[in-house]
């Protein structure tokens, strides 16, 4: 408080938890904010007559010559009746709108409708990965099966209407609050397929332009050409570096696709695939490119024996051309290896992981058996060997972007649809969650000190959430949002008794939106339950310039690095 002055401003919190602003590592902000008020959301519905009902509620509003889209972020293992939707309920519901129905990377359905829309028939071969299911007589059933990898998905996905401009640029300020809602002030952009740089940015650059970014984004470059994916690298290695921009929007390197022969793409329904025999020398000449211009890149890793092939190659480089501290990871490494992991930690590499695992558990456990999953990924043991391990979703598809999903994944070990993975050796207690999202992400775009704390220097981004993450039954953690949210000492977000706060609320466009309706993930009223350890915020600045702390309970002391967290302040708690 020796720090307010006559212009700050000064919130009572009521010994609410306060943390440092949640950072995902990795997700698809940019695609997904294209088209988030496209799409109706079935993240986190508990049942699947919910979410036909809201199918059918949606139906109804659409207007003709539009699409209705459920576009990842859900399993059906998340359902009461642990099912999918049957392509006869979702022609019953909509024959004469376009229906589609993503489920993961594995599969998609489509209505009558829709295959007319894209055009599919009795004559259409099915195109290069993946497979049109038809029925006896050759004629398209609606479902689609990727096979062996997931471009029949985005592919048909993208033959979909598209938002105008204005409205694009609506939607992305609608998923930025969506995002700030649940607490997260920062991520780092992967890119994605049908994501080519630069013009699917121009949306993220206006906005940045505008000032009207609520979330800090760090982007990557990922590639879009078979075999001319050096030619990508070297062109856009002459208009734009890493760490080019400001705090809220800066070019972070290049991935997580460096070339189309190591994607080892994950569908834990189907085989591993076996890469292309050209790996080695197409990302050979690639990431020798990267590590001559000094850009950092990530790599979409799955398996452990895609995972030997690449650092046969990163070692080969470094040899050549030193990585020297050039901050280098690999995304996912569910399987991999203990051998691995020293390799990866000899380069100086890191792991960005994610709750794929919360969403395709069930899968993998039938694939390859329980005790195989109970390292998928090996995270302890990343920590163990000081690897540099940031957490996030891989959102929107494969995964929900909620954090506390994922959070109530890397603490109970289970799977959304309840099943226990992973033994407690290699679950992590909530703390050492809690700083993988924040402090642990700051890594992989090189802003170690900058933000994930609550310390003097750093951003300004925090979140007031709406339980204690501390001591309510882990079963809630998945029901946690934040009340109040601020970037950069700027209230983005606020709801309950902060509500005034909120700043004013977007319409949003188009009229029609699932998004107008529904929102986002699926939540529920929470129910208050007394916090066992209390944090109370007593100033809210512009600026943080002092932390002070209390806490009623020393079970927040945690042993080891975690009192670093706080950016060597000598206190774990979350209040300043």
């Amino acid at each position: 408080m020796s720090h307010k002055g006559a212009n700050t401003r000064v919130i009572d919190l009521s010994r609410r938890t306060v943390i440092p602003g949640l950072n995902d590592s990795h997700i698809h902000l940019i695609r997904g904010g294209l088209n988030y008020n496209l799409e109706l959301r079935w993240d986190g519905v508990p049942s699947l007559a919910d979410g036909l009902r809201m199918l059918r509620e949606q139906v109804d509003r659409t207007p003709p010559n539009q699409w209705v889209r459920v576009v990842g972020g859900w399993t059906e293992f998340q359902f009461a009746e642990r099912r999918l939707p049957t392509l006869d309920e979702i022609n019953r519901i909509a024959p004469n709108t376009p229906v589609f129905i993503l489920h993961l990377y594995d599969r998609a359905l489509l209505n009558r409708a829709a295959l007319r829309a894209v055009g599919y028939t009795k004559d259409t071969p099915n195109p290069l990965g993946g497979e049109i299911q038809r029925d006896s007589y050759g004629n398209p059933t609606g479902l689609l099966i990727a096979r062996p990898n997931a471009m029949i998905l985005y592919s048909t996905l993208a033959k979909g209407p598209k938002l105008p401009y204005d409205h694009q640029l609506n939607s992305t300020r609608h998923f930025m609050r969506e995002l700030n809602r649940l607490g997260i002030t920062s991520v780092i952009d992967a890119g994605g397929g049908y994501q080519n740089y630069p013009d699917d940015y121009q949306v993220i650059e206006d906005l940045h332009k505008r000032g009207e970014l609520t979330v800090r984004i760090g982007y990557n470059l990922f590639t879009q050409r078979p075999k001319q994916e050096l030619e990508d690298f070297s062109g856009w290695a002459k208009i734009v570096k890493p760490g080019q921009g400001d705090d809220f929007y800066r070019m972070n390197g290049a991935g997580e696709m460096l070339v189309f022969s190591a994607a080892d793409f994950e569908d834990f329904l189907e085989p591993r695939p076996d890469l292309a025999d050209s790996l080695e020398t197409e990302l050979r000449n690639v990431v020798t490119l990267l590590a001559q211009n000094r850009w950092p890149f990530r790599l979409h890793a799955t398996y452990d024996e895609s995972i030997t092939r690449f650092l046969n190659v990163f070692e080969q480089v470094n040899r050549e051309i030193p990585f020297n501290g050039l901050h280098w990871f690999f995304d996912h490494a569910e399987t991999i290896s203990e051998r691995n992991l020293e390799r990866v930690k000899a380069l100086g590499g890191g792991i960005a992981i994610q709750h794929r695992m919360a969403f395709q558990g069930e899968y993998f456990v039938d694939h390859y058996g329980e005790t195989a999953a109970e390292q998928t990924p090996p995270i302890a043991r990343m920590l163990e060997m000081d690897i540099p391990v940031g957490a996030g979703t891989d959102a929107t598809r494969v995964a929900s972007y909620n954090p506390f999903v994922a959070l109530y994944w890397l603490v109970s070990g289970k799977t959304v649809g309840g099943t226990a993975l992973y033994p407690e050796q290699n679950r992590l207690i909530r703390m050492e969650a809690l700083r993988l999202y924040t402090v642990g992400s700051s890594w992989f775009s090189s802003e170690e000190g900058q933000k994930g704390a609550i310390s003097p220097g750093q951003l300004a981004d925090l979140a007031v959430l709406s339980d204690d993450f501390f001591s309510i039954p882990e079963q809630r953690i998945k029901s946690l949002e934040s009340v109040l949210t601020v970037v950069g000492g700027k209230i983005v977000y606020a709801s309950d008794e902060f509500r005034d706060l909120d700043p004013p609320l977007l319409p949003v466009l188009p009229e029609w939106s699932p998004v107008a309706t529904y929102g986002g993930y699926y939540s529920t009223p929470a129910v208050p339950t007394a916090a066992k350890a209390i944090h109370l915020c007593t100033a809210l600045c512009n600026h943080i310039h002092k932390v002070t702390c209390r806490t009623a309970s020393s079970t927040l002391n945690t042993a080891g690095s975690l009192s670093s967290f706080w950016g060597g302040m000598g206190c774990d708690c979350f209040a300043f």
